[in-house]
């Protein structure tokens, strides 16, 4: 038996990203995505969490969901989408009946019946390829009854045992239906979480804080392969090949814009993971940040600008190191950029206070901000040292999580 499966994460379909819509860029990279699979003659496309990047997400990005869903399907390919973080089990679940006559299975959150998250994925013969635990972004309700008078300590220890315990289970029901259909199968684990030692950028949002702050490599079960969510930069886990966070396809937050975006194509042959071979996603939208002062940032803007069309301007984020005493610095950086095929989304001083500054329509908005972005925004205006801001983000989940569902 044979499979080849594209492992990949964290689309967040809607994102808003200072104002600006990536529309755009979702669409191209949907357009290459289905250019690989047809290239490469992909079997199942399994997406680690995070499709969209609000539970509410806005109806354009929905459409291109379901538009991908209907052109993978007439392209030979499954689709497998695990809920992550950012994803409502409640949106992602409504429509997965419908989309199960495409070949599309969802998983938006942990399962009342534990079979439920065991798939077979078949290859486009229709022949059985791998078994699936599928394991989508775990939420301490999910597996912990919470009881008083815990400690940080206690809930962390406990998470950590109880999410090892629901991998156990999964991968133990999986080797039971492998026997069962009598074929040598891989056994494939996902999962939407941080893990000891993997490495983060500004845009992923703590999950656990306060009760696990990284899952250990040794709690995972003894898988194939485990496709890994929630990380944006694309690693391997302590070295190992066979555990990989793909990362997300296109730059999330200004300090992943020199990453080398990719997808992974996975070959699996006679029971066992064969090849894994990373796939460069191209740049649909180029984002830069630059740091110096005017001088020095002129000669860097002046080069950036290459990068550029009229139609697709590089965005750029400013941080100004030495002129921070100037009152029109938003005027002379306009001169700077006059012309050019650039835009600056913010402009940071390395003195005082961030000050966002946003050209033309670019504006946020509360609508574009999650209720945690508000908090964090409100945390900046605050002379507050990272050991107090982090202190209070932590205490600010916590009370999220003792709210009851739907508050």
């Amino acid at each position: 038996m044979s499979l080849r499966l594209l492992h990949t994460s964290d689309w967040h379909l809607g994102q808003h990203f200072m104002g600006k819509t990536r529309q755009a860029e979702h669409q191209a990279f949907c357009a290459w995505l289905l250019e690989q699979v047809r290239q490469h003659a992909v079997d199942v496309l399994l997406i680690a969490g995070d499709l969209f990047d609000t539970g509410s997400p806005p109806s354009y990005a929905r459409e291109q969901y379901y538009r991908l869903v209907v052109q993978l399907h007439e392209a030979g390919c499954s689709l497998v989408v695990l809920g992550g973080n950012h994803d409502s089990p409640a949106m992602l679940g409504e429509s997965r009946s419908l989309l199960a006559q495409l070949g599309a299975q969802v998983v938006p959150g942990v399962a009342r019946e534990p079979d439920d998250q065991v798939l077979l994925l078949n290859n486009r013969d229709g022949q059985p390829g791998a078994v699936l635990c599928a394991v989508p972004f775990i939420r301490p309700r999910d597996v912990l009854t919470s009881q008083a008078g815990q400690s940080a300590q206690d809930k962390q220890q406990n998470l950590q045992q109880a999410i090892a315990g629901h991998y156990r289970a999964l991968y133990e029901r999986a080797l039971v239906y492998r026997t069962e259909l009598g074929l040598e199968l891989p056994i494939i684990a996902s999962g939407h979480l941080t893990t000891v030692g993997a490495s983060a950028s500004e845009s992923v949002r703590e999950i656990y804080v306060g009760s696990l702050e990284a899952f250990p490599t040794n709690a995972f079960p003894p898988a194939d392969y485990i496709a890994l969510g929630h990380i944006h930069r694309p690693q391997k886990v302590a070295g190992f090949e066979h555990i990989r966070y793909s990362g997300s396809p296109i730059a999330l937050s200004f300090d992943e814009a020199r990453q080398q975006k990719e997808v992974l194509l996975l070959q699996f042959e006679a029971a066992a993971l064969h090849t894994v071979t990373s796939l460069p996603v191209p740049v649909f939208q180029p984002l830069a940040s630059l740091r110096g002062s005017l001088k020095e940032l002129a000669a860097g803007i002046a080069k950036l600008a290459a990068q550029g069309t009229p139609e697709r301007p590089v965005w750029l984020e400013l941080q100004v190191n030495s002129d921070d005493y100037l009152s029109d610095l938003q005027g002379r950086i306009n001169a700077l950029c006059e012309g050019l095929p650039v835009e600056v989304l913010r402009i940071r001083r390395e003195r005082g206070s961030n000050v966002a500054s946003l050209t033309g329509e670019a504006r946020e908005t509360l609508d574009e901000l999650g209720v945690e972005d508000v908090f964090n925004r409100r945390l900046q205006q605050e002379a507050l040292d990272e050991e107090d801001i982090r202190r209070l983000q932590q205490l600010y989940r916590q009370v999220l999580e003792e709210l009851p569902e739907g508050r």
